[in-house]
């Protein structure tokens, strides 16, 4: 594939001097950078990358960058986070424990899978936590990225919250709204076998694995079974693909509801709130929020979750 570069300057947007150490990365991948002590960056990418860039440091807005492709080089002026600089957030009796809070956060956050399990959030003190009684949501945000370490498929993620809410039924919890952008750091540097194994069990059945085998139109060579009220059926009778246009992407049509099995897993439901969507064979889907994953895809959370460039070159 071929390899692009954007580079670029970060600089404070009132002084105008160079930011040194600015994070720099491609959303949801392994690919990322710093400035140097003259907010200089420069940051390779090919075609399998489709993400979003992200320009993040403590303090100031972040700016989000999504169409770098058709830039060679730009001067990015970062401005200060004025509403998130000398606020202190005093956890009030809420009705729930800081301790029971973070339980149910982490629960929900990490997963509940062996590789949820596996993870251990670094940073736990930077995470604020509020609970509605009247509405018994429970919201979590925090000025700094959530660092996460994941023993099980060794990563580092660095989780840029932008919002999280559950909400508590009766029963338990009955939904788990939560976005952001996150950077992945490969610790698995002696390439053990055993890692890669965790991770190739992770991807298999994983949305991102059922995208890219849609898109190339090996559902079934791959394993993925669909059904209709208790019937199988063929999905290619229900999701109606176009061909690939000069952007590299296919527009998909959903017929109706499906349900999805997979070897190994509980059933999954893919339902859309969009007579389309987009996908490419990286395994990349928009609009994102437009796409509903259910049951076994649906529950997967930040443990079970790989970078977009996984068994990509970059």
């Amino acid at each position: 594939m071929h390899a692009q570069t954007f580079s670029g300057t970060v600089l404070d947007a009132v002084t105008n001097t160079p930011l040194e150490s600015v994070s720099i990365y491609f959303d949801n991948t392994t690919i990322g950078t710093t400035t140097n002590d003259k907010g200089y960056f420069s940051i390779e990418f090919t075609d399998a990358v489709k993400s979003t860039l992200v320009i993040s440091f403590l303090g100031y807005e972040k700016v989000l960058i999504a169409d770098y492709r058709t830039k060679n080089s730009i001067k990015i002026l970062l401005k200060e986070s004025i509403n998130e600089l000398g606020i202190v957030v005093i956890d009030a009796d809420d009705g729930m424990s800081r301790e029971l809070k973070m339980k149910k956060f982490k629960r929900e956050f990490l997963g509940k899978s062996e590789n949820g399990k596996s993870c251990r959030i670094l940073n736990e003190k930077d995470i604020k936590l509020r609970y509605n009684k009247r509405k018994k949501t429970l919201s979590a945000w925090s000025n700094r990225p959530i660092l996460i370490k994941n023993k099980n498929l060794k990563y580092e993620i660095s989780f840029d919250i932008i919002d999280f809410e559950m909400t508590l039924g009766n029963w338990g919890v009955t939904s788990v709204l939560y976005s952001g952008t996150s950077f992945y750091k490969d610790l698995n540097t002696t390439q053990k076998k055993s890692i890669a194994k965790n991770r190739a069990r992770a991807y298999k059945g994983s949305v991102l694995h059922f995208i890219r085998s849609l898109f190339n139109k090996q559902l079934q060579e791959n394993d993925y079974v669909f059904g209709v009220k208790g019937f199988t059926v063929n999905p290619y009778e229900y999701f109606m693909l176009s061909t690939l246009n000069d952007y590299g992407y296919k527009t998909v049509t959903l017929k109706e509801k499906l349900n999805i099995f997979y070897k190994g897993t509980i059933a999954s439901i893919i339902q859309t709130s969009t007579t389309q969507f987009k996908i490419d064979k990286y395994g990349n889907y928009a609009p994102i929020e437009d796409v509903i994953f259910g049951g076994d895809m649906g529950n997967q959370r930040i443990g079970d979750s790989l970078p977009l460039d996984f068994e990509m070159e970059h």
